[in-house]
């Protein structure tokens, strides 16, 4: 099937479908929409993870297994299910590229993150300081290796870098860790161990070099800075 029967979509409204491994009823895919939606992405040809595991499954002569999860429901409705579903399976479990909408407002998050978040004191910054918000890059369970490479690089910056001298990782308006700035570099020079730096060159960013600023740290860390607007990076002092 690669098509519903008109009087069926009428009665399906919008809904939310998943996508599995027919082997081993492994999740792969979350989606939502109205239609013959659920089936579009049989047809799709780039170079998404979805694209490969399906392709993968055709290499063995299987087909993705459809499921609709829920239907009959309004866009709003369908939009909260879908995030919920992401936030569930994790992301590092399927292959979708985002986590859906509302997933920062009504995402999946400890009880200890959500009272950390709404009742974090305001910081006060006294330093020279570059805010660098990696709310698509942060998880909770990160390691530091994987937190400052995160937050290091790839940033579009001006010359006005040069005057920080410290880095925030903010995640929705929290500093999750402070960093003394030791050099700046153009995007691709350091090495990198937990992200693929190979289409980092060549794109006018940069990157910098530093270390948690231990002496400096508990002055910010879990401290609310606000949240930033669409621009990853904010000034302060500099």
């Amino acid at each position: 099937m690669k098509k519903f029967p008109p009087e069926v979509s009428e009665q399906l409204k919008s809904y939310v479908y998943l996508y599995s491994d027919p082997r081993d009823d492994k999740p792969f895919y979350v989606g939502k929409g109205v239609g013959d939606r659920a089936f579009s992405h049989l047809e799709e040809e780039n170079d998404s993870n979805k694209v490969e595991k399906i392709n993968e499954l055709r290499s063995e002569g299987c087909e993705p297994k459809i499921e609709i999860l829920r239907f009959g429901l309004s866009d709003d409705q369908a939009t909260l299910l879908e995030a919920a579903i992401i936030d569930l399976l994790g992301m590092n479990n399927i292959t979708n590229k985002v986590r859906g909408e509302h997933s920062h407002s009504f995402g999946r998050v400890t009880v200890d993150e959500l009272l950390l978040q709404k009742t974090a004191k305001p910081a006060e910054i006294e330093h020279p300081a570059l805010l660098i918000t990696i709310n698509r890059l942060y998880r909770s369970d990160m390691s530091p290796d994987e937190l400052l490479e995160a937050t290091r690089g790839i940033w579009k910056l001006g010359k006005r870098r040069e005057k920080a001298e410290i880095a925030m990782a903010v995640y929705q308006g929290i500093v999750r860790e402070v960093y003394r700035i030791k050099s700046w570099h153009p995007a691709g020079t350091l090495n990198y161990k937990t992200r693929d730096s190979a289409k980092f060159q060549n794109l006018g960013r940069w990157e910098f070099d530093g270390e948690i600023a231990t002496d400096l740290r508990q002055q910010y860390l879990h401290k609310s800075v606000g949240k930033s607007g669409q621009n990853p990076i904010r000034y302060v002092k500099c």
